[in-house]
């Protein structure tokens, strides 16, 4: 019976470590930094206060590391984490192998990089402290305005195109965050 489980495990373990190595340089290199940085928050090695977005700390102590961790802190691990890394996997992935990126990591690492620029002058205007969600959430939209007639269903629940997607998307979030 102890066999059986170790051997259980290790093919589940074999399984995670194939499945992230076919992930796309970036979207594997982005998922990593968001589950280390979730991981060193949740066993205090690192407070989600020494990663958050605040432009003063940046210009006056140097501090510039907040450029980024804001964009890979996505909150405690919990429901919330785990649907964010879902969309984040699922929708990088797609637009990194898609028709618009395949083969040109580079390209789509500049869309990353000019998304994150956008956000972090709109944010210099604004109370945000954390970006990830926001990031996620712009690569859902690019992907679905590029595949706007491909056909979707919400959790088997009712079915749209993937142009509504950041629409449903929006509304899922209101109601999961409004009933907590």
């Amino acid at each position: 019976r102890r066999v059986h489980g170790e051997l259980d495990s290790r093919i589940l373990s074999i399984m995670l470590q194939d499945w992230f190595q076919e992930l796309p340089v970036i979207t594997r290199t982005y998922l990593s930094l968001a589950m280390v940085t979730t991981i060193s928050c949740g066993i205090e090695l690192i407070s989600p206060s020494q990663l958050y977005l605040n432009f003063h700390l940046i210009f006056t102590r140097f501090e510039f590391w907040r450029l980024v961790t804001n964009f890979c802190y996505f909150g405690k691990f919990g429901l919330d984490f785990l649907f964010h890394m879902f969309f984040l996997v699922r929708y990088c992935r797609m637009l990194e192998e898609g028709p618009g990126f395949r083969g040109r990591p580079a390209e789509f690492l500049w869309m990353i990089l000019l998304g994150s620029i956008l956000m972090l002058l709109v944010c210099s205007f604004m109370k945000v402290h954390f970006l990830g969600s926001a990031l996620t959430f712009m690569m859902v939209y690019v992907w679905s305005r590029r595949n706007y007639n491909v056909h979707m269903s919400f959790l088997g629940l009712f079915s749209f195109t993937a142009a509504y997607l950041p629409l449903v998307l929006l509304g899922f979030s209101w109601l999961l965050h409004s009933s907590m």
